[in-house]
């Protein structure tokens, strides 16, 4: 290999991984992906991947050819579009039917692609998204339609980040501290049958990190140790920003319009729960950027999660149904895997989101700090835990009875 040929394939190899993490690729999947292409391209390479910062070191049969490049990067967000996109460029590239500058420019491409569902589709999937969860907690129809609606307020403080930095570095508990406020003024002047907490809660859910800290947990069991611990970690600072933003606002709402007195409504039949699932999926197909054709995919991953896990509770112990489901989907997103030949991330993701309590961890602060529920959850802390630690361990099974055939 000469000279020119190694600087070629690094400089693929480190723009490929730098792609792969923004589209928010765990770290223990990002590596092995890295580690077949650099063994395809006549390479040898090892890498560090943490949610801030990347290392790639690369170095061919020639000692003097090793090449360590180092990084600081900002955490990923889920394109699940482009790394599908992605993937198939590499498949073509390892099949031989594409050179490495052909993928190398169309890498570039894929980079430079825009949001294929524009902001109008967008806002309208973070109000369904919104009021979904509400739906999903049996709430009421009340607290659904408020919640998608403060959930269009929040979406366009998202748009406004977009173009501030000032806005980006305080935009969780800024959503939270506006829906804690809106929530109040709706309660006290509108509707005084809205639970504001819930209200608070569902209208914000789209930043609740519960799959951040599964994930996390995920690399922790893979025993990708930094980028585990740096992954729970933001996502646990993540949720005390927003509680305190929601916590703030509430207390401002109350001061500045009062406290009025809570009228119950009726709630949903539990059929809505079914309903809710498709509606949440089919958010999450716009807000993760799913590609048209692999969204009935995804939308199936949301019901196998969530209806495995109905159907097993009742024959399993306290919080092991999350665990049947988790095993479900993993099964199920490598068989995916199989049949589609894209990435498991493309459906799985949908399952976890359905699964991960973030929902909980964020009751059970609010339970920690006010010393009050607003939903009935009793031994949330202990549920939470069992449902995290039963998620991780169903995705390790699954993972043992139906390997994957891709590493992302």
């Amino acid at each position: 290999m000469d000279k020119a040929e190694f600087v070629q394939i690094r400089k693929f190899i480190v723009k490929l991984g730098k792609m792969l993490h923004k589209y928010g690729t765990p770290a223990f999947r990002q590596e092995a992906h890295l580690t077949e292409v650099a063994t395809y391209l006549g390479v040898h390479a090892s890498f560090i991947s943490t949610p801030t910062s990347m290392t790639f070191v690369i170095w061919s049969d020639k000692h003097e050819d090793e090449y360590t490049h180092a990084a600081r990067v900002q955490p990923g967000d889920l394109d699940l579009g482009s790394l599908a996109r992605t993937d198939e460029l590499v498949t073509q590239l390892l099949e031989g039917k594409l050179s490495l500058s052909e993928a190398d420019r169309l890498l570039d491409e894929i980079n430079a692609l825009p949001n294929p569902y524009g902001k109008l589709i967008t806002g309208t999937a973070f109000c369904l998204s919104t009021g979904a969860f509400a739906m999903l907690l049996g709430s009421s129809w009340n607290d659904v339609l408020w919640s998608a609606a403060i959930g269009l307020v929040v979406y366009l403080w998202v748009l406004w980040a977009a173009k501030s930095k000032r806005v980006t570095h305080m935009l969780e508990p800024v959503v939270a501290l506006v829906s804690g406020l809106l929530a109040c003024a709706i309660s006290n002047y509108v509707d005084a049958s809205i639970n504001i907490r819930l209200v608070v809660l569902s209208s914000i859910i789209v930043f609740i990190p519960g799959l951040a800290l599964a994930l996390g947990l995920a690399e922790l069991s893979a025993r990708h140790l930094v980028s585990g611990t740096a992954r729970v970690m933001d996502a646990l600072m993540m949720l005390f920003k927003l509680y305190f933003g929601a916590f703030l606002g509430i207390s401002l709402g109350f001061g500045l319009f009062g406290q009025s007195e809570f009228i119950a409504p009726e709630p949903l039949p539990r059929w809505t729960a079914w309903f809710a699932i498709m509606l949440l999926c089919t958010a999450l197909v716009v807000l993760f950027r799913i590609r048209i054709r692999h969204a009935p995919w995804a939308l199936l991953s949301g019901f196998i999660a969530y209806g495995t896990s109905i159907l097993s509770a009742p024959y399993l112990a306290f919080g092991l149904a999350t665990f049947a489901g988790a095993f479900a989907v993993g099964v199920y997103s490598n068989l995916f895997t199989r049949f589609a030949n894209a990435p498991a991330s493309i459906v799985i993701m949908q399952g976890l989101i359905v699964l991960v309590p973030g929902s909980k961890t964020y009751i059970g602060l609010n339970s920690f700090v006010e010393g009050q529920d607003f939903v009935k959850a009793e031994h949330v802390g202990q549920e939470t835990f069992l449902i995290f630690m039963s998620l991780v361990a169903g995705l390790i099974f699954a993972n043992a009875v139906m390997p994957t055939k891709k590493a992302l």
